[in-house]
């Protein structure tokens, strides 16, 4: 049986000098406009079953943050010949009925506004164009051999189809007003607003989200879909929407567990942000994207037998709506503060629902997959220095290792002062942006403990943490340990460790001890000869250890 004990004693013994720290200031490459706010996207679409081309009327609110901005920048993918053609075509740009000049090449929109901008000037600018998207919004059959429209805007795709500021530092609520052939039903994020039938066999249907949120999280689902309002949550409606051919096993694989997901986050992070949650089936996406209120999940997940695999994406889509949806990383770099956050927030619901044992399997599953990144990519950081290349943005260690940092974190502060950092951190944060710093800002102040290093070595710098040594009794009542850090990369960890100490069957009584050199040695005084060890009992530290008792020949 593995203990929870002296939990918040773990960080004691980490002492910091401070001029040994280094200040990290990492910025991705997106050219932003800080004087430009985008308030509200409203998309009207035009669907068709005739043609792949989509038809887009755009209004977008801006907020001009600082005086003299004369050009105002969307994200857009130009239709070009090395796309087969596809692509969009802007064909006017007007504000309040005035024809603007425009240029649209370099997958850049660019509005040139009358007049310089004044600070806190509110505009309205409507954009009309249309095309072939090559991606972001994939048109085609689904398993079934029917028709579907979904978004797959992950992580900066959005530009394929949404003239839009393509990044996350920028929030901004949006609207889909879709008219698509009546035999579709429409799925965006927010709260349907209007459905309507119209002339030549059409229907409009109109969504709005009334919370900011990054580009990535728009989502827009047209099919065949079968529909079940399948309960509430402090009164936000929980939704699932799958193909017709699906309603049965659909309707029950989502059934489970989002409102005792909805409840635990909302008891222990913070309020829920968004109109409703639903979950629906998609032909865009292998796994499941974590668009906001409308979560996506791909076309096989529906299976009918609630299998734990799809359950716990269900959990970590969840998870997301509080942690990169809500809070919301300022830069690609901090991407972890997405991905390592929900990956932990999925094991520590899996602890509080299904059990310890199930929450250890997935912390080892999760170093098991740390170290087979790190042996073919030795130098790889969780937070990005400067990321250029988009397909760069995520590893397994931005998820896994992202994770452990923060189960880490919770063993060095304590579970209460964990939780309540958290909460803390949330509430400052929720449906804003925020960055590494922020996050260790705030956990520094409700815990009074300096986190330089912990995050320096953790999350700004590679290695991994490897030990060997072994304990051995010597009839005065001491236990002498030694251990060694014995990984190669050159990396030297600072980190406090239990150990436990067996006289009978469990583990009896645990000492901190803290491993900061090359080779490191340890006394500890015991009321008799114990009959085992062990490094780390209560699974806390991300290492790889070979530690046992010493052989005398």
């Amino acid at each position: 049986m593995i203990i929870f004990k002296n939990n918040m004693s773990l960080f004691f013994l980490i002492t910091i000098s401070s001029l040994l720290i280094k200040t990290f200031f990492f910025d991705d490459n997106y050219p932003k406009n800080l004087k430009i706010d985008a308030i509200n996207y409203a998309f009207n679409i035009e669907l068709s079953d005739k043609s792949d081309q989509i038809s887009c009327e755009l209004i977008v609110d801006i907020r001009f943050l600082g005086s003299g901005v004369k050009e105002l920048r969307l994200d857009l993918i130009n239709a070009s010949s090395k796309l087969g053609n596809k692509g969009m075509v802007v064909s006017e740009v007007s504000s309040n009925e005035k024809m603007l000049s425009f240029s649209h090449k370099n997958d850049e929109l660019i509005i040139h506004l009358p007049k310089p901008s004044l600070i806190e000037q509110f505009s309205k600018y409507k954009i009309k164009y249309k095309g072939i998207p090559q991606s972001g919004l994939i048109i085609g059959d689904n398993k079934h051999g029917d028709r579907t429209f979904f978004s797959d805007n992950w992580p900066n795709l959005t530009r394929h189809w949404l003239a839009t500021i393509d990044h996350p530092y920028d929030k901004a609520m949006c609207e889909f007003i879709v008219t698509a052939p009546d035999h579709y039903q429409i799925v965006s994020n927010g709260l349907k607003i209007e459905e309507s039938n119209i002339n030549n066999n059409k229907r409009v249907t109109h969504w709005k989200q009334s919370v900011p949120i990054a580009s990535w999280l728009f989502v827009l689902g047209a099919a065949d879909f079968a529909v079940q309002y399948v309960d509430e949550y402090e009164g936000k409606s929980i939704q699932t929407w799958v193909f017709k051919q699906d309603r049965e096993a659909g309707f029950y694989d989502f059934s489970e567990p989002t409102k005792k997901v909805l409840k635990f986050y909302s008891d222990n992070i913070g309020p829920f942000s968004y109109e409703k949650l639903a979950n629906i089936q998609s032909n865009s996406v292998s796994g499941g994207m974590e668009a906001a209120s409308a979560i996506l999940y791909s076309d096989n997940s529906v299976v009918g037998d609630r299998n734990v695999r799809w359950r716990n994406v269900v959990i970590h889509e969840i998870a997301h709506q509080w942690f990169g949806n809500s809070v919301t990383q300022y830069d690609w770099d901090d991407v972890w503060l997405s991905e390592g956050f929900a990956t932990y927030f999925t094991l520590l619901f899996i602890e509080h629902e299904y059990g310890r044992e199930e929450f250890i399997k997935g912390l080892e599953s999760s170093q098991k997959s740390v170290d087979s990144f790190y042996d073919k990519n030795p130098k790889y950081q969780i937070v990005h220095d400067n990321l250029k290349n988009m397909k760069n943005v995520t590893s397994s260690q931005t998820y896994q290792k992202g994770s452990w940092t923060l189960h880490m974190l919770r063993g060095f502060l304590g579970n209460e002062v964990f939780w309540e950092g958290i909460k803390v951190y949330y509430n400052k944060y929720r449906d804003l942006n925020a960055t590494t710093s922020d996050f260790k800002n705030t956990m520094e102040d409700v815990s009074n403990k300096d986190l330089n290093l912990f995050f320096d070595q953790w999350l700004y710098n590679p290695g991994i943490f490897k030990l060997k040594g072994n304990w051995k009794y010597n009839n005065k009542n001491q236990i002498i340990i030694n251990i060694k850090q014995i990984q190669n990369d050159g990396s030297l960890f600072k980190m406090p460790i239990e150990v436990g100490i067996i006289y009978d069957d469990n583990v009896d009584h645990l000492e901190i001890i803290e491993v900061s050199k090359k080779s490191n040695s340890f006394v500890i005084n015991v009321k008799k000869e114990p009959k085992n060890v062990i490094l780390d009992p209560n699974y806390w530290i991300l290492m790889n250890k070979d530690f046992r008792k010493k052989v005398f020949n």
